[in-house]
């Protein structure tokens, strides 16, 4: 519902198209006429300040969409009620159908002002760069931060934060405001019913899984519906093994990248699992929140995950589970990178539209989503981490979470961040994924699920039609 004082041309529009008074443009038509960002006069600035640094208009009502997904959306009505106390009315919606909701809009040239573009239908966020349908963030990052104004928004990120919303260039497009540590997540409660330390090395990983087994306990289960969640932990682990360079060239679709000895270690030692009996009977037919359900029920150790999983299954978690996590258990003592390094790297990704209405105000809602007071506020509604250095400094964090913040300080620099996943997420999710399942499934061995993954690869790299990127 608008809460604004005035029909706006955004309502003018969504009801003209409503009654079919608007012709959809082509999507080549709307390429030619959309802003890069930085230029789009829809909504008059009005005059910069140190409090106001974007100029936004205080008569104009800003759009927010979020995806209504484990993080819910009570952050955000919070954030906005901050918004709406110095600027114009907020309009609030959520949903989980981003892509089949908000896409026509894109097309339309009247999306929200601010998008939170997550889910399984997410929007390519890649070809809307490509199309010109994104705003340039640079403005964001240079200004002063909403705590302290000698601190630019760009200093208060934490590392790799950046990097994420950038797609093969320096300008950073997108805001991943969620901080997440990838990894083994695991109950301290039940390592400690069977006695066992958390395994550091692979000869240790099948020690702990062959006790389990003895106590009717399975070693590891996973989301065998979406095997992408099995790169959480697998990449990381080929990066351990022979080091980061190793994830770049299969980031980057260099020819034999997945025929690295590391990408074969990590297969073998994996495909172990499965050849051993150390995995869930079922798991290559359940869902994620399934598979959360029956480790939540004590039924299997080790699951692949993110950080997300401690506020998402936190209805089925027992009080006594002791959730925490711990980076990729090592291959051996040869491995490239220390035991502590691990995948972190920003999540829940927003973005400004190039042709939002209100693209100030939308720049200064990010702001104020990543001043202290909105940070602490996430961290404590939905257990998770974000993208500002130190704001859960001296909170009382959940077990889950005060495991991921351990092993976030005693990783240091040792942190990795593939970006497969986002660059080529149908490669990652169903290419790469299918041949890990049916890997884990026990339908392939390792030889053949690295030969199909090193196919999908040269696939992607040879498509045209396929927008290629690369570290800077």
């Amino acid at each position: 519902m608008h809460s604004g004082p005035y029909l706006n041309r955004r309502t003018l529009m969504r009801r003209s198209a409503a009654a079919g008074l608007l012709s959809l443009p082509a999507v080549g038509a709307l390429t030619s006429c959309a802003s890069g960002g930085g230029d789009n006069e829809e909504v008059e600035r009005g005059e910069a300040t140190e409090n106001n640094p974007f100029g936004v208009n205080a008569d104009a009502e800003l759009e927010v969409v979020i995806f209504d997904g484990g993080f819910g959306d009570q952050y955000a009505l919070d954030a906005e009620e901050i918004y709406s106390g110095s600027y114009g009315s907020v309009e609030h919606s959520k949903t989980q159908e981003i892509q089949s909701r908000l896409q026509p809009r894109m097309v339309q040239g009247d999306p929200p002002d601010v998008i939170n573009n997550s889910g399984a239908e997410a929007m390519d966020i890649a070809a809307l760069i490509r199309n010109d349908q994104v705003y340039d963030l640079t403005e964001l990052l240079d200004a002063p931060s909403l705590d302290d104004p000698d601190v630019t928004v760009r200093d208060t990120l934490m590392p790799g934060v950046i990097e994420m919303g950038q797609f093969g260039s320096e300008t950073m497009w997108r805001l991943n405001y969620a901080y997440t540590v990838y990894g083994q997540w695991y109950s301290q409660t039940a390592l400690d019913r069977l006695e066992v330390e958390y395994p550091r090395t692979w000869d240790e990983m099948i020690a702990v899984c062959e006790k389990a087994r003895q106590q009717g306990i399975a070693g590891w289960t996973y989301a065998g519906q979406y095997p992408y969640y099995f790169n959480f932990t697998l990449y990381p682990f080929i990066g351990k093994i022979g080091g980061a360079d190793v994830l770049r060239a299969i980031d980057n679709l260099e020819p034999n990248a997945w025929r690295h000895d590391a990408v074969r270690a990590a297969f073998e030692a994996y495909h172990e699992l499965t050849a051993r009996g150390f995995v869930l009977q079922g798991s290559p037919g359940l869902s994620h929140e399934e598979s959360q359900d029956e480790w939540n029920q004590y039924n299997a150790l080790f699951i692949p995950n993110g950080s997300w999983v401690e506020n998402e299954s936190r209805e089925n978690t027992p009080d006594d589970f002791r959730m925490a996590v711990g980076p990729p258990t090592s291959l051996d003592s040869s491995d490239a990178m220390p035991f502590e390094t691990l995948w972190a790297s920003g999540s829940e990704p927003f973005f400004v539209p190039a042709q939002a209405p209100n693209a100030p105000g939308g720049l200064e809602f990010l702001r104020i989503m990543l001043g202290r007071e909105s940070a602490r506020n996430f961290t404590s509604l939905v257990s998770s981490l974000t993208a500002v250095r130190g704001a859960s400094d001296g909170m009382d964090l959940p077990p889950g979470l005060t495991s991921a913040s351990e092993v976030l300080a005693a990783a240091g620099d040792n942190l990795l961040l593939p970006r497969l996943p986002d660059w080529y997420r149908q490669l990652n999710n169903e290419e790469i994924g299918g041949a890990i399942a049916a890997m884990m499934a026990g339908d392939i061995e390792p030889d053949e699920a690295i030969n199909r993954c090193q196919q999908a690869a040269d696939a992607t790299a040879q498509d045209d039609s396929i927008q290629k990127f690369q570290h800077v």
